[in-house]
This record gives structure tokens, C-alpha cells and sequence, in this order.
């Protein structure tokens, strides 16, 4: 979304040169090199400066809180809800481990279920009225266990108590790894099942909290940090997990960037022809390959070049 909202940077070009690209007005002509730029995670150049989209601020918001007594329903509800053409402006889920954890850290009086959404929705109050009848009969269409609508913006705080205290309450119970893969929302339930069967088999727990709206996933895998070995069974739980991701039709990242972790398995998302694609675009920002040589690119893939550079 970040990429919609980005009018323009300044950037210093590995040569020292200051380049603005884009700026205060509508799109640019000639080639999208603020969309090269952007999400680009320092491999083009160093950006100083980003001007920004400023939307008007909606009317109103109001959420709704729904429990299911599975994870792969509390999916399901989420694909019917974008099928519907409804555009909420949040969607998040949270399933059991989540939910039991966050209850206890900020009590914000969840149901104790299998798997909980939050959908949010913003206009003016005939706008708000019309979108949560629309979802909330999805909703009921899929048997909720619970079903709250907000009524009071104390109310709304209260809903959202919970998910915004999630990874501050997890970390207090266990140490986890988050990650960060990105599906498309028809394939929540499928994917939500074989997180589930690989959790089982790698013996690790793994308490899902992610923007299910967009299909941005943020599975938390528990582990024990003072136990040998338990890091890297987390890990190689990890991969697995974002593989699942690539094979649905999704990709590694959504919003945290490839960086050092995911950059081996940028091989399971592009072929080497793709790959080499992208490693010649930074060879014309970068041509020394002094810009985070060892990030994003598997370090097969670009050893000739990082080499080549020293």
C-alpha cells in the first residue's frame, strides 16, 4: 500500500549525486522509478527525504468484533467479506493462543474461542451502517460463537485493546519469531490448516495474529531460545511456513523486506532469470555493489558480482 501513497523522494545516489524523483504533484511520465525505489530496502541508493499522500481523515469508524470456533472458518468469513466487494478498513485475526494471551495481558474481554476477527469500517454513519450489515450477515452465514458491535468509542478501544497489546503479551509468555508472508485471501483456510499440520510436525506452537484483509500474515512461532537447537528448528519451521506462502500464489514479505533472513529463499519466489533481472537494475544504481551487498539477493546468486566489486 506504502507505494500508493509515496508522491516523491530525494535520494543520494552511491556517487554522491542528490536526485529527486517524483514529487508534489500527480504521477510523473516517463518510467515508475519511485516505484523501483520504493520497497527497495537500501539496495538503489539512500533516501533523505519522502513526500507523502495526506488523505482526508473519514467521518467516522466503527469495528466489530466476531468469534468462530475454528481458524479455518474465521478465514473463510474473511474471503467471503472481500468476495462481497466490501473494502473494511481493517481486518485482523487472531486464533486461540493469541487470544488467551492477550486476554490475560490486557484483559480486554475477548471470547475464549478458536479464532477471533476485528473488521473496521470508516465513511459516514450510513456509509458504517450499510458496510457492517453487509458483513455482519457474512458473518452469521458462518456461525460465530460471538458477535460484537461497537457503540461508543470506548467501546471501539476496548475491541481493539487486545490486538494492539498481541506481540507485547506473546513476548511476555514465550520467546517467538514472527514472520511476515503474504497470501491471497482465498487461500486463508487452506494455508491456516497447514500451518496448523506443520506446526504438529515440527513440534513447535505457532499463535497466528496477522491483517487478514490484505493477506498479510504475521504466524508466531514459540520456541525456547535457552534450549540448543530449538532456534533452528524455529527457523527451518519458518521457511516452510513462507514457502506455503509462495506455493498459494503469495510471496515472502508483505511489509518487513527480505533483508538477511528471507534472502535464501528468495529462490523458492523467482527463478535465476528473474533474479538476474533484478541484480542488473542495482548494477546501474550500484554498479561497485557497495549498498547492502549481502541483503535481499541469495548470496549464490549475486557472489560473482559482490566478488567482482571487492
Amino acid at each position: 500500500m506504502t507505494t500508493n501513497n509515496l508522491l516523491g523522494v530525494t535520494m543520494v545516489m552511491m556517487d554522491g549525486t542528490i536526485t529527486q524523483i517524483g514529487g508534489a504533484f500527480l504521477d510523473a511520465e516517463g518510467l515508475d522509478l519511485l516505484g523501483l525505489i520504493c520497497g527497495s530496502e537500501g539496495q538503489l541508493g539512500v533516501v533523505t527525504e519522502a513526500t507523502l499522500r495526506i488523505l482526508h481523515k473519514p467521518e467516522g469508524a466503527r469495528p466489530v468484533l466476531m468469534g468462530f470456533d475454528s481458524s479455518e472458518v474465521a478465514g473463510q468469513c474473511v474471503s467471503d467479506i472481500i468476495k462481497a466487494g466490501v473494502l473494511p478498513v481493517a481486518i485482523e485475526f487472531m486464533d486461540r493462543p493469541c487470544i488467551r494471551a492477550t486476554e490475560n495481558f490486557a484483559g480486554a474481554g475477548y471470547p475464549d474461542c478458536e479464532a477471533l476477527l476485528i473488521v473496521e469500517v470508516e465513511g459516514s454513519d450510513a456509509e458504517i451502517d450499510e458496510q457492517l450489515e453487509t458483513i455482519i450477515d457474512i458473518a452469521q452465514s458462518h456461525n460465530p460463537v460471538a458477535l460484537r458491535q461497537s457503540s461508543s468509542d470506548d467501546e471501539s478501544k476496548r475491541i481493539w485493546l487486545g490486538r494492539k497489546s498481541a506481540f507485547g503479551a506473546m513476548g511476555k509468555i514465550n520467546d517467538y519469531m514472527c514472520l511476515d508472508g503474504t497470501i491471497p485471501v482465498s487461500q486463508l483456510p487452506y494455508v491456516l490448516k497447514r500451518i496448523g499440520e506443520l506446526s504438529q510436525e515440527f513440534g513447535l506452537d505457532v499463535a497466528n495474529v496477522f491483517h487478514a484483509g490484505d493477506g498479510n500474515m504475521h504466524p508466531l512461532i514459540l520456541f525456547n531460545a535457552n534450549e540448543p537447537g530449538q532456534l533452528e528448528l524455529c527457523e527451518d519451521l519458518g521457511a516452510e511456513i513462507l514457502k506455503l506462502c509462495v506455493e498459494v500464489g503469495g510471496c515472502l514479505t508483505g511489509e518487513h523486506g527480505v533483508g538477511i533472513e528471507k534472502r535464501d529463499l528468495m529462490l523458492h519466489q523467482y527463478d535465476p532469470a528473474d533474479l538476474e533481472i533484478q541484480m542488473a537494475v542495482k548494477d546501474v544504481f550500484d554498479p561497485g555493489w557497495l549498498l547492502n551487498p549481502a541483503k535481499v539477493f541469495p548470496l549464490q546468486s549475486s557472489d560473482a558480482r559482490r566478488i567482482a566489486a571487492e
